[in-house]
């Protein structure tokens, strides 16, 4: 299943809404990174290795189920989970890109691949729509986390 949907950082149209930048938004995309447990409040645990400026290595834990992945990271520009196929759990991936066609005009674009051939999403639709919902939950909770970041100078650039 390849699935992916934009949310609108930068509401021009609502003055109560604060401008956020693209570094506040990045340093957000990479804390949901480094402390998946802020975001993801049904994670048990989880442990980094192998943590550069261009990513790092993490097993998350949730119950019994445990999954390595690999994040990616291009400054500015977009973080890359990678899951390789483990266990029962097909190999997969989400991009998180920050796109801006306008100055301040902020928008995330998240991109899921399943792994799974068409013939397999096919057979797999009900669930596969499922996903698509929650992943999209999931999505909105995290720009919601990171704006509640911003908004209280969490976010901002360290002092030099």
């Amino acid at each position: 299943m390849k699935f992916e949907h934009l949310i609108e950082i930068n509401d021009f149209a609502n003055p109560m809404v604060e401008v956020i930048s693209r570094e506040q938004l990045w340093r957000g995309l990479v804390l949901r990174a480094e402390m998946p447990k802020l975001f993801v409040s049904y994670l048990d645990d989880a442990s980094i290795t192998d943590h550069n400026e261009a990513g790092m290595t993490r097993t998350l834990k949730y119950g019994a189920l445990e999954i390595t992945d690999r994040v990616s990271f291009v400054h500015l520009e977009h973080v890359h989970y990678d899951v390789a196929a483990q266990n029962d759990i097909p190999q997969s991936s989400l991009r998180m890109r920050i796109e801006e066609p306008q100055p301040q005009a902020l928008f995330v674009r998240f991109l899921y691949d399943s792994g799974h051939a068409e013939a397999e999403d096919a057979e797999n639709r009900m669930y596969n729509e499922y996903r698509k919902s929650a992943y999209q939950e999931a999505d909105v909770e995290t720009i919601r986390i990171i704006r509640e970041l911003a908004e209280s100078g969490r976010l901002d650039a360290l002092p030099s």
